[in-house]
């Protein structure tokens, strides 16, 4: 089976880390900086959609300052890396004994996502990944359209496991099976209307879900 997770608040224990840069980096330009939950409501949008969702009467101009400042902070904030939500690990070392295939599918840009996995050493431990700076910001589908065309996989034999309303969304366009997380960005009761197929407080929840049939 073809497993594919987003990254922030689903692999990776950074919720926190990117409200504070998108707070501190619109304090440094200037501008009215968001609530908290309205910054956690953004997460895993493209950096550019996220932005324009958060400031809305911006002009292209404020939008690249905005993204120039907010990507400044996080590599200064980055300096500790993020680490893996509890179970992660054991999880993704499992799927791949298994024989499944894990991917990727995230709002980061492509630079992001490779800093952040060198900094986690996990560079080669992915088969595959889309970011939103190379395919369609979620809750486009085209990320995971293109994951199932390299993976050569039919829709039926693979999962999406996030912790967004994004995630839900994409995956329900692309038909695909989706699996709920209760410890990222947005509440568990705003996914449950996607009809998840789970709802995990832990991540190692997910391999009774993936096991082949004896």
């Amino acid at each position: 089976m073809l497993v594919i997770f987003d990254w922030d608040g689903t692999l990776c224990d950074s919720t926190d880390k990117i409200v504070t840069c998108m707070r501190e980096a619109a304090a440094d330009l200037g501008l009215a900086v968001p609530e908290v939950e309205a910054v956690k409501n953004i997460i895993g949008l493209g950096l550019p959609e996220a932005i324009q969702t958060l400031f809305p009467g911006l002009e292209s101009e404020g939008v690249e300052a905005m993204r120039q400042g907010y990507a400044h902070q996080y590599v200064v904030a980055d300096a500790v890396p993020s680490t893996f939500f509890p179970g992660v690990e054991e999880t993704l070392d499992a799927l791949l004994s298994g024989g499944h295939q894990i991917a990727v599918a995230t709002g980061k840009s492509r630079a992001g996502l490779n800093r952040v996995m060198a900094a986690l050493g996990v560079q080669t431990l992915f088969h595959g990944s889309r970011c939103s700076d190379e395919t369609a910001s979620k809750p486009h589908p085209l990320m995971l359209h293109e994951l199932l065309q390299e993976f050569a996989t039919p829709v039926e034999r693979a999962v999406m496991v996030g912790d967004t309303e994004f995630d839900m969304e994409m995956a329900r366009r692309a038909g695909m099976a989706r699996v709920a997380v209760d410890y990222g960005a947005h509440r568990i009761s705003r996914l449950v209307p996607y009809e998840p197929v789970a709802c995990l407080s832990l991540m190692t929840g997910l391999l009774p879900l993936v096991a082949e049939p004896d």
